[in-house]
């Protein structure tokens, strides 16, 4: 299966587009973002735990990122609620649950193997946040591979300084983004190639992100090993 596989093409998809398709796990269903590959795919997706379900455990070759934007999402006997970011290194291995229901933001298998770092990160804590060039940053990994974060921008911020972007990929968690081309607001998932040029600013209400870069350098096509 191939959803916006070709990385080096601009990808947008906003919360009145998603398209939900039923895993083969009862109750959980995904939007795909991106995708190559069945069930062992490289993977960006919404997903949504319906309350008392849960995935047998398994593991994850080439990693597992999630951050959770509704509801308490469970690996074992550890809850996470809404805005906790967690990063399961390649060859980790997990079981899946949520009791009462749950919504997070996934993306799998496309973590470097050195990147063996283990992440459990609460965004909610206030001390996880830092004032830099006039926004709020909650820093949540860097590596030579990737840099991800949350941000919080005032009304009209750009985005990116001086417009060019070295490959991005943003997720709405609140208020709304907009250029030339139109306005994208919570919900949308955009992912820039490398090289792109935007004007990208936040709406009048400003808006909090998750934004990775990095991850884009030299990419074309995504690929795994079936």
């Amino acid at each position: 299966m191939l959803v916006n596989h070709d990385l080096s093409l601009r990808a947008l998809v906003t919360a009145d587009e998603y398209e939900w398709v039923s895993s083969p796990q009862s109750g959980v269903h995904r939007v795909m973002l991106d995708r190559v590959g069945a069930e062992q795919a490289r993977a960006t997706s919404i997903v949504r735990y319906d309350a008392g379900s849960d995935f047998p455990a398994h593991s994850h070759p080439d990693g597992e990122e999630i951050l959770v934007l509704e509801g308490v999402f469970s690996e074992g006997e550890q809850h996470y609620p809404a805005g906790w970011y967690l990063r399961n290194p390649p060859d980790s291995s997990h079981q899946p649950s949520s009791k009462s229901g749950a919504t997070i933001f996934v993306k799998l298998r496309q973590m470097a193997a050195e990147d063996t770092q283990r992440v459990r990160i609460n965004t909610l804590e206030a001390s996880r946040w830092k004032q830099r060039q006039g926004r709020e940053i909650c820093p949540l990994y860097q590596s030579a591979h990737e840099l991800v974060r949350l941000e919080s921008l005032a009304a009209g911020e750009p985005i990116f300084s001086g417009g060019l972007v070295a490959g991005a990929e943003l997720l709405v968690l609140g208020g709304e983004i907009t250029e030339a081309a139109g306005n994208y607001p919570t919900g949308s998932w955009l992912r820039l190639p490398a090289g792109t040029f935007t004007e990208l600013v936040s709406g009048k209400a400003g808006a909090l992100l998750y934004i990775k870069t990095g991850h884009l350098a030299g990419q074309k096509t995504s690929a795994v090993t079936q």
